[in-house]
């Protein structure tokens, strides 16, 4: 990343070939405005749940975008769990053309592993890889090895990366709160860091076996770190994200409220300090905020009744900046590469000239109720937070404006 000064108002924080036109546009948008800038390529999220085709009452491919470029996304990559699921090219195309109606910004969306999300046969990658970022069963691990093994050589020689949830289902025993004091106290009934790690080290292996590029998704535990982190020093072709709940929160700030409930859970304050420490040193490839909207009557149920998932696209930035970077455990650079270089290299997405800008000096107290997403759990309800997105500009077009002179938002 280069970090440089357009004017005295205005400094870009940028990387690619795309520096020097971003920072010019930039400054052509924001020329004469008072106050101060900082502008970073736009933001990519390799994980996200947009809802559609299937469960539009929860989240729509237009409200989800709109929520992604007022948090300063310019590409998002939602993960399959619809319906119709994409496991074939027809089923992928009920997604794809509504993609290209209503979607604010870049979508590139996954491809079901297996049919149905079933684990038990391989989906249709062939038919689908042109179209998609990856293959993913995200919500549930592939439970069984052979079945991973054949869909991770398939995918390997179509040149596509797995992205695997990784959950052994007989070891989280329905378990949904971390298995440390608070699940004991409350008598919730626990899930053990082992069901990750324990996929992560399988799949790891079937990676190295098969040839396959292996991203795995929202990893919560330390554990975890220390096999990607090992795999990574083999030189495997492994990466990895987590989200900013992980990195930010831990099992001894739960509440009895469905806004705290997500797969894998919060865990324990030596879990989110390994994820920092590996976010820090290049183990986290990706920051993603696994953006899961639910109806409001589906999470307003308490911690042990509600669905898993909580929303991030608009809050993730600055949850990251004011606990990360102001309290200088993480360098604002190594942030902005977590957030753009870094998935868009791993996914082979095409450097582009998109850009969005924040104001770092501005704070404000998250407000469910201003959300442009239809979901509204969040974990971070009610704090103050710094950083606000005064604009994002997506392909050349300005869709999002929090400009103080120009309110409105441009689609």
């Amino acid at each position: 990343m280069k970090r440089f000064s357009v004017d005295r108002n205005i400094e870009c924080v940028v990387g690619g070939r795309c520096a020097d036109e971003i920072a010019s546009s930039a400054e052509r948008l924001l020329s004469g405005r008072p106050g101060r800038y900082i502008v970073f390529n736009g933001f990519c999220d390799v994980h996200v749940h947009l809802r559609e085709p299937g469960f539009s009452y929860k989240e729509t491919i237009r409200s989800g975008t709109l929520a992604a470029a007022r948090g300063g996304y310019t590409l998002v990559c939602p993960m399959p769990n619809l319906d119709p699921v994409p496991d074939s090219a027809a089923h992928l195309r009920v997604q794809t053309d509504l993609i290209r109606r209503d979607a604010a910004v870049g979508v590139v969306p996954f491809g079901a592993l297996t049919v149905g999300e079933k684990g038990g046969r391989v989906a249709d990658l062939e038919a689908m890889a042109p179209d998609v970022a990856g293959f993913s069963d995200d919500g549930r691990g592939v439970q069984s090895e052979a079945v991973m093994r054949e869909a991770m050589r398939r995918a390997a020689a179509l040149g596509k990366i797995v992205s695997a949830h990784c959950e052994t289902d007989g070891l989280t025993a329905g378990g949904y709160v971390h298995d440390g004091a608070y699940a004991a106290a409350h008598g919730h009934r626990p899930n053990r860091p082992e069901s990750e790690y324990t996929e992560v080290e399988r799949d790891i292996r079937l990676a190295a076996e098969t040839g396959c590029a292996l991203h795995v998704c929202h990893v919560s535990c330390a554990e975890s770190v220390e096999r990607i982190r090992a795999a990574k020093a083999r030189g495997e072709n492994v990466s990895c994200e987590t989200a900013p709940h992980y990195l930010l929160l831990t099992d001894e700030m739960l509440r009895e409220d469905g806004r705290f409930r997500m797969n894998p859970p919060i865990r324990s304050a030596s879990d989110r300090d390994a994820l920092v420490r590996a976010l820090a040193d290049g183990t986290v490839d990706a920051v993603a905020t696994d953006h899961a909207p639910h109806a409001a009557w589906e999470k307003d149920r308490g911690l042990a009744d509600s669905l898993s998932g909580v929303v991030g696209l608009e809050t993730a930035f600055p949850a990251l900046y004011t606990g990360l970077v102001r309290t200088e455990k993480l360098g604002l650079e190594r942030l902005a590469e977590a957030l753009t270089e870094g998935p868009r290299r791993r996914f082979g997405f095409p450097e582009t000239a998109d850009f969005c800008v924040w104001e770092l000096e501005r704070d404000f107290t998250v407000d469910p109720a201003e959300f442009l997403s239809m979901g509204r759990a969040t974990p971070f309800a009610g704090m103050r937070l710094w950083g606000r997105c005064a604009a994002t500009v997506c392909g050349g077009r300005l869709v999002w404006n929090g400009l103080e002179a120009a309110k409105k938002t441009i689609f």
